[in-house]
């Protein structure tokens, strides 16, 4: 029989797990993702073998005949089990302690590409009474929730859409990802931080702004010294005071 917690306030010291990044492209989102504490790749774009951090080859794959012989559903499935079972058997040195999704827009694509290639169809709604797209959102879905309950971080990155208003001019930025997908994975991030570049070739400088964030974190709650290394490293992520009191705090000791 369940034991009900008891009734008391508690007070819980947060600290982000899930993140989402964003930015054209060449803007460094990779990069900041592969100083994460042990990380593994989950590559789409075929520019693994570039990165200096483990990776797996994301792909649908057809036979001779065109049918599907390895689906990206059941790839993805087979990395979860394996990180659920076996990550936590490894030595503490070889467990990884950070997934990263690069880029979860061609997974969406991907995903959708292995039900049309199961089912013989073109697209999603040659799938009759709108089976395909609930298979599609299952997917997605349990997808998003099985690397929210591994103990580990977890690391999602799309490229950039610019928008230009013809009107007046203005431009506006978001990420590539479509929004009915976007609400799905950001609904379970922590932080949502946008990268940016100014600047060409070796003169180029590299900027990371915080857009969006599930709480106010206080830097004393982050438990990982390089992880906070890295989101101070973000504009708008701490308190400016909050960071004072940090530094305050380590030069006592």
């Amino acid at each position: 029989m369940i034991i009900l917690p008891k009734v008391q306030t508690l007070k819980p010291k947060s600290e982000p797990r899930n993140f989402f990044i964003w930015g054209s492209p060449m803007t460094g989102k990779s990069y900041f993702a592969s100083y994460f504490p042990n990380p593994l790749i989950l590559n789409t774009d075929g520019n693994s073998k570039q990165g200096s951090a483990p990776s797996i080859q994301l792909r649908n794959i057809r036979n001779e005949k065109g049918r599907l012989s390895q689906s990206v559903i059941k790839q993805l499935d087979e990395i979860i089990t394996a990180l659920q079972v076996e990550n936590p058997k490894r030595p503490a040195d070889q467990q990884f302690k950070t997934i990263v999704v690069d880029v979860i827009d061609d997974i969406c694509v991907m995903i959708e590409q292995a039900i049309c290639l199961d089912a013989g169809v073109q697209a999603l709604s040659d799938i009759p009474y709108g089976k395909g797209y609930a298979m599609f959102n299952t997917a997605l879905q349990q997808f998003v929730m099985d690397l929210k309950a591994l103990p580990m971080n977890v690391i999602y990155i799309s490229r950039e859409l610019s928008i230009t208003d013809e009107n007046n001019g203005v431009t506006a930025y978001e990420p590539s990802l479509k929004t009915k997908y976007y609400n799905v994975v950001n609904g379970n991030c922590d932080v949502v931080i946008r990268t940016k570049k100014i600047g060409d070739g070796q003169n180029a400088s590299y900027f990371r702004e915080v857009k969006a964030l599930r709480t106010m974190y206080d830097p004393a709650n982050i438990t990982d010294h390089r992880i906070l290394q890295l989101l101070e490293s973000c504009s708008g992520m701490f308190k400016k005071e909050d960071l004072e009191k940090l530094q305050q705090k380590k030069e006592s000791k």
